[in-house]
């Protein structure tokens, strides 16, 4: 097979929780220690650091990868999803997986998966584990997928985790509380290993804290730290929680043999995208008119980007949108904006005519396109060089613009 033929089945012929939802949640980690055996534990091989959370955990993950890089370390860094190319979920250094380790790898071990009924990202932790373990990692950075108790990358023994925040996402997989995701994301606290908690919410603290003293693992909240930030590349404003999370992860880290020092962090943070590549997080991707895209897309996610957009300055706000759900997001967006609602090219996006029907109720002006590509071109042709275009709603409509 080549790189193609090898992406195509690992996205059409495997379960893939972003086309198929909940067909391709695995409620047990049976199919992930099993995948783990198989390879020979690649995961012991290498330190690393895992990083969960409902929003901010991207963002995170590749602020502690850049800043690991500075300090002159080998840093593994696995995410999801990815934007624009697969290869995007697996780096070293900010440089992607090759697509020979990707076609080897699938051709490998394509006949003995084959009849274990492997979801895509189990195959895709198996990858970047073997793979990191291949290339002899100082450290890696793993961000958990989606919840953390029951997450394939959930085998792992880190120097500390990280858990972002909490928030409604994912809830007909983690709960419809925060209680009880929580206490989902709460599955990666480990044995005595450290947990800094980002963003302390009066909801989930006692959830985390339960853990945390089941499992003898120390808890920091990051809020409650004293940490002076750094300027850095990212530019959002939820940026700021992260990097209070961030800071107060590295005492672990250096306690766990690392040598980072003060200027390591300070260019880590001010570089950020230029050292890992990270896209999608409050990117500009023009200024004739300012054009401004973000992966938020829950209700918490959002209600930083409307602050936001409420601290810049334009004539007209114009918001590019397509969601896979909108059930408590719409009371969040500004009544003066000009819509123009769209739909991503994936089976599970929302169709153009229900968001049409919200937006309605809601009563904003909007415009409905069947293509990212249509709404984002009619947004350009209606705005002047003082306007605003915001685009997001869903990390898939991102992926179309960047």
């Amino acid at each position: 097979m080549n790189y193609a033929e090898t992406l195509d089945y690992l996205f059409k012929q495997l379960p893939m929780y972003q086309r198929d939802g909940k067909a391709a949640y695995k409620a047990n980690l049976d199919n992930t220690i099993r995948l783990d055996e198989y390879l020979n534990h690649p995961h012991k091989s290498f330190k690393s650091i895992h990083v969960g959370g409902t929003n901010g955990k991207g963002s995170s993950s590749h602020m502690l990868a850049s800043i690991l890089q500075e300090a002159g370390y080998k840093v593994g860094l696995y995410t999801s999803p990815h934007l624009k190319d697969f290869k995007e979920r697996i780096k070293i250094n900010g440089k992607l997986i090759s697509e020979k380790y990707v076609i080897d790898f699938v051709e490998n071990h394509k006949a003995v998966f084959a009849d274990w009924g492997l979801s895509f990202f189990e195959w895709t932790v198996g990858l970047a584990f073997d793979y990191f373990r291949a290339e002899e990692v100082d450290v890696a950075i793993i961000e958990v997928g989606m919840g953390g108790r029951l997450d394939s990358t959930n085998i792992i023994q880190p120097i500390c985790s990280l858990i972002t925040n909490i928030g409604l996402d994912h809830q007909q997989f983690l709960g419809d509380t925060k209680e009880l995701i929580a206490a989902e994301k709460a599955g990666i606290i480990k044995k005595n290993t450290p947990v800094i908690i980002s963003e302390k919410q009066a909801e989930t603290t006692p959830i985390f804290e339960s853990k945390a003293k089941e499992q003898s693992a120390q808890i920091t909240y990051a809020e409650l730290t004293k940490v002076e930030l750094y300027p850095t590349d990212l530019k959002g404003l939820y940026q700021k929680k992260n990097q209070k999370g961030v800071l107060a992860s590295i005492p672990y880290i250096k306690h766990a043999g690392y040598k980072i020092t003060e200027e390591d962090i300070k260019n880590g943070l001010l570089n950020v995208v230029l050292n890992t590549g990270l896209m999608g997080r409050w990117q500009i991707l023009d200024n004739n008119p300012k054009m401004i895209c973000d992966t938020a897309h829950n209700k918490e996610g959002l209600s930083y980007i409307f602050t936001q957009l409420q601290n810049e300055q334009y004539s007209r706000l114009h918001l590019v949108l397509g969601f896979l759900n909108v059930s408590a997001i719409f009371q969040l967006f500004p009544k003066d904006a000009q819509y123009y609602l769209c739909q991503a090219n994936i089976a599970r996006a929302l169709p153009v005519e229900e968001l049409s029907k919200v937006s309605e109720n809601a009563g904003v002006t909007f415009t409905s396109f069947k293509t990212v590509g249509l709404a984002l071109e009619a947004a350009k042709k209606s705005a002047s060089s003082t306007d605003l275009i915001y685009v997001g709603g869903s990390t898939f409509v991102v992926a179309e613009v960047v």
